[in-house]
């Protein structure tokens, strides 16, 4: 297949072991760049990383990643401070650090501090409604088998990472540091620069405010990749009977455009509105090309493609009996679902 022009003259990458790319990679953020190069970054990043020691990169990478995600709810944020955190991290003498892991995750949750600052600022001028990344597992080849996609779960859902917007920063890294990673409390208290006490208050105090996140874990069974099967042939034969009966009355969806595409500036409240703002894309021509079940964040939902191109990311909250819908999160912002596209090239 002929590779279409790029949209930008080629960057010029730094091929040298003992220069730091990391300034360059923060420039990515603020110019135009196409996807193309934004991964191209990311692979220098990551084979300048590759060329000092692999042992710390390959063993933790995994770990402070998911951190990092779990702190900013953002996938290419998360990607960029962990590269960048291993760079720093092999111009440093380490004689003196006795806990690689926790030394690594310090400096990842401080990275992740310093971004949240900013990121709180410009979410000010964000256009409708503010939804995180979604970190998205799926088969393209998936053969209508639920259980296909089970293997793929995790233990944390995008219902939290929704609320854990409501947290601070300083008591995000705690929940994260203590309920994801099961750090212990004198770890915890080194990497954020706090007592032990004041750590646990802040624990505390983080709980009390997810405290509305239902007790249902996750409903990663067959049941739930079932219920997305059957949404996806409601939605694809337009039968509006069987995708009310998958609501409960008073349903919300939350979309996110961030003012790329068009989208609900407001939540939908209500299993009717819902309707007739699925209908209304159906009518206007913008059926989607396919629909894949998917796990996002943890949770059952779909990936909605078109012309090899991810269009946008559902996620479901199902109710307490796990049979009917309660929430719905839509993903439609590009920015947002690009790492989606560049994960696998057989969307279409």
């Amino acid at each position: 297949m002929t590779q279409a022009p790029l949209a930008h003259p080629p960057v010029r990458l730094l091929a040298f072991r003992n220069v730091s790319i990391r300034h360059y990679a923060r420039d990515v953020k603020s110019i135009n760049l196409s996807a193309y190069h934004k991964n191209k970054f990311q692979q220098e990043k990551e084979r300048i990383c590759l060329m000092h020691e692999p042992q710390p990169y390959e063993a933790y990478r995994p770990l402070l990643l998911s951190l990092a995600y779990r702190m900013l709810g953002s996938v290419s944020d998360a990607e960029d401070i962990v590269q960048e955190v291993f760079l720093d991290y092999y111009q440093l003498d380490h004689k003196g650090i006795r806990h690689e892991k926790a030394y690594l995750a310090k400096m990842v949750t401080h990275r992740c501090l310093n971004e949240q600052q900013s990121a709180r600022k410009r979410r000010e001028t964000y256009v409708g409604n503010w939804l995180p990344e979604p970190d998205v597992v799926y088969s393209a080849n998936w053969t209508g088998d639920p259980a296909d996609m089970l293997e793929k779960t995790e233990a944390i859902t995008y219902a939290m990472l929704v609320m854990m917007e409501n947290l601070s920063a300083v008591e995000r890294a705690v929940f994260v540091l203590r309920e994801t990673f099961s750090f212990d409390y004198s770890d915890i208290a080194e990497i954020i620069g706090k007592s032990e006490a004041n750590c646990r208050k802040l624990l505390s105090r983080a709980r009390e405010k997810l405290d509305g996140l239902p007790d249902t874990p996750v409903f990663h069974n067959v049941r739930a990749m079932e219920l997305a099967g059957a949404f996806i042939r409601a939605a694809e034969t337009g039968d509006t009977a069987a995708l009310v009966g998958m609501l409960t009355e008073d349903a919300i969806m939350i979309s996110d455009g961030g003012g790329k595409v068009r989208a609900a500036i407001f939540p939908i409240l209500g299993r009717e509105r819902i309707m007739a703002f699925f209908g209304g894309l159906a009518r206007k021509g913008h059926q989607p090309h396919a629909y894949i079940p998917a796990t996002v964040s943890g949770q059952a939902g779909l990936l909605v493609h078109q012309d090899g191109q991810a269009t946008r990311v559902l996620t479901f909250q199902w109710d307490a009996s796990g049979e009917k819908i309660e929430r719905i999160y839509l993903v439609m912002n590009p920015d947002k679902l690009t790492h989606v596209t560049n994960t696998d090239a057989n969307l279409s």
